[in-house]
């Protein structure tokens, strides 16, 4: 079986710019660390894009079709559609998620 392409849309990516960005002011080898730890697990989802849980807020209004990996203390949200894996957004898990996932995912 072919692996799936993993694709980060734009939101994504500002997303992971910002935590980066933020971090590397303070100490960039730990940023660049942090920035290679997400991609790689990112990448890997091309193997096994289902190895991410179900978002649980999500899962909470009936929705299953979001899943996350957890990268304390970030959460990468994702979602598959035919061989493609779509990278959605990259969510400190110290912030209101829920706010965060109802504005991104159900407005």
């Amino acid at each position: 079986m072919p692996g799936f392409d993993v694709e980060w849309v734009q939101q994504a990516g500002r997303d992971l710019e910002n935590i980066i960005g933020y971090i590397s002011q303070d100490n960039l080898n730990t940023a660049l660390k942090l920035l290679k730890k997400i991609r790689t697990r990112c990448e890997a989802l091309n193997r096994l894009p289902d190895r991410g849980r179900i978002v649980p807020e999500l899962k909470a209004f009936g929705i299953f079709s979001y899943r996350e990996l957890v990268i304390t203390p970030w959460r990468v949200i994702y979602r598959m559609s035919d061989q493609k894996v779509y990278v959605l957004a990259v969510i400190d898990s110290r912030r209101n998620i829920e706010d965060i996932l109802i504005e991104r995912f159900l407005d």
